[in-house]
């Protein structure tokens, strides 16, 4: 990791600039992406890409340029452009950048076990065709597959002030799905996919659980088909980590970043609900809501010591004991609006510009095991994994739908139903939370399709949550 650092530095120390700092941040990318489909393998996919971002300051102004030529010649004439495009706006500016703290840190953040290499393609499509080939043979499974997307990301950051910050990420997506059909029905089961990457090394695919696992997730696509429809009404709702981290991600964290409050993403991704005089004043959930920014869960998606400006990351509250307290605003966003934020100024690539963005957003454990929720419940519906999602460009009303339902009745576990779907409003489901897992129940999960941003930009964002009970939600099955 970090090969190119001292030609790079010596790159930097040599350009020269009038700007009152000025900074560099290098991104190289690589990434591979493997399938087994019904036991024959798909054409794998490579990329690679590398390239720097550099950016300025000139009289409280900033500005960026970005370029993929890393020679002096490259960087000098990027960090020329910058700097003229920032005295071409400093008349139309409405902010002064002066007194923006500047980092002068030095410090290197690694995945866990990056010093450990992972099988090779071929072992690796060995695994993925050994998974796909334990699928039972029977003539209503219809589609199968077994996947693996591998990611290597190596950042360094420089400025002026003499920082010197590194990152060298591994990011690990396992997947399985199956889909059982009866001609006139379909249902699928999956495990991982777009809800579970972890960082780290082969260790992150005994995690998810995919070795092993695929005759269990057959039978349940099976189970599935042969289900009944979710029943339609108000229930209680045990909704399980694989779903959980959808209903974080959509109705807590997106309309908690903090551009989106001020307006910048309503022509794309949409505005939020919420208001920037809310934090400290909304109830956003019931006591036992308590959410977090956290970037220190070594194994999750979005653990880094330092974001794309700069800024030290720590754990912070968003939402403490039910009560909004924090967005999700970087150093910029924090500048306009007057409030603290986190150090979630994140950007996709070298030639993008950091925004606010989801990071590790994480729901905190309670005191409950499975168990415990599951006898709390008289009359509910356990969900799990979910397969489509809807909400408002306000990030308020919303209907998600998952692969997995179970009825709950008298505090025990009955029947499977298909096609289990729930709706609400945002604050307000979060009001009707009643109880929350322990330790035992809490998965880190993740998914690497955020998209946000114009133009845009996909990042991977973590999610960690325990299992989760909420009181009378408007559930409804496929006939609804």
């Amino acid at each position: 990791m970090f090969d190119s650092g001292a030609l790079l530095r010596q790159r930097f120390n040599a350009l020269r600039s009038k700007a009152e700092v000025f900074s560099l941040r290098h991104v190289k990318q690589s990434h591979q992406a493997l399938c087994v489909r019904r036991n024959v393998a798909e054409p794998p996919s490579f990329s690679q890409d590398e390239g720097a971002m550099l950016t300025v300051r000139v009289d409280g102004v900033e500005a960026y340029a970005a370029t993929a030529d890393l020679s002096q010649a490259g960087l000098q004439r990027a960090l020329e452009q910058a700097e003229a495009l920032a005295r071409q706006i400093a008349r139309h500016s409405l902010l002064d950048l002066r007194g923006q703290a500047v980092t002068s840190a030095r410090h290197d953040h690694l995945s866990p076990n990056l010093d450990q290499a992972v099988p090779g393609i071929a072992d690796c499509l060995g695994l993925l065709a050994s998974e796909s080939a334990s699928v039972p043979r029977d003539s209503r499974l219809v589609d199968w597959l077994a996947s693996l997307d591998i990611s290597l990301v190596e950042q360094t950051y420089l400025n002026s002030a003499g920082a010197e910050l590194r990152h060298a990420h591994r990011f690990l997506f396992p997947g399985l799905s199956v889909t059982a059909s009866d001609g006139k029905d379909s249902q699928s089961r999956s495990l991982g996919l777009s809800n579970f990457g972890q960082q780290g090394g082969f260790e992150v695919i005994h995690r998810c659980g995919l070795i092993g696992a695929a005759p269990r997730i057959a039978d349940q696509a099976l189970q599935l088909l042969l289900a009944p429809n979710t029943p339609s009404g108000p229930r209680d709702l045990l909704l399980m980590p694989d779903q959980m981290m959808l209903q974080i991600h959509e109705s807590i964290g997106h309309p908690l970043e903090m551009d989106r409050i001020l307006g910048d993403e309503r022509n794309y991704a949409g505005t939020s609900f919420v208001k920037a005089s809310d934090f400290g004043h909304l109830r956003y959930g019931s006591d036992l809501l308590n959410v977090t920014f956290d970037p220190t869960l070594e194994q999750e998606l979005a653990s880094y010591s330092y974001d794309d400006d700069g800024t030290p990351a720590s754990k912070q509250f968003l939402i403490r004991d039910g009560l909004l307290v924090r967005p999700l605003g970087g150093a910029l966003s924090q500048l306009r609006s007057g409030l603290g934020g986190v150090a979630n100024s994140r950007a996709c690539g070298w030639n993008r510009a950091p925004i606010d963005r989801m990071a590790n957003l994480n729901l905190e454990p309670g005191d409950r095991t499975l168990q415990q929720l599951i006898e709390g419940i008289e009359h509910g519906i356990l969900m799990s994994n979910n397969r489509s999602w809807s909400i408002d460009d306000a990030r308020n009303k919303f209907q998600f739908g998952c692969e997995w339902g179970q009825v709950i009745e008298d505090g025990e576990l009955k029947g499977i139903v298909k096609n289990p779907n729930y709706r609400g409003i945002s604050a307000q489901f979060w009001r009707n939370l009643t109880a929350v897992g322990d330790h035992s129940t809490f998965e880190v999960l993740g998914t690497p399709n955020c998209g946000k941003g114009e133009p845009n930009q996909v990042v991977r964002v973590g999610h960690a949550s325990p299992a989760c009970v909420f009181r009378q939600i408007d559930v409804f099955g496929g006939d609804a």
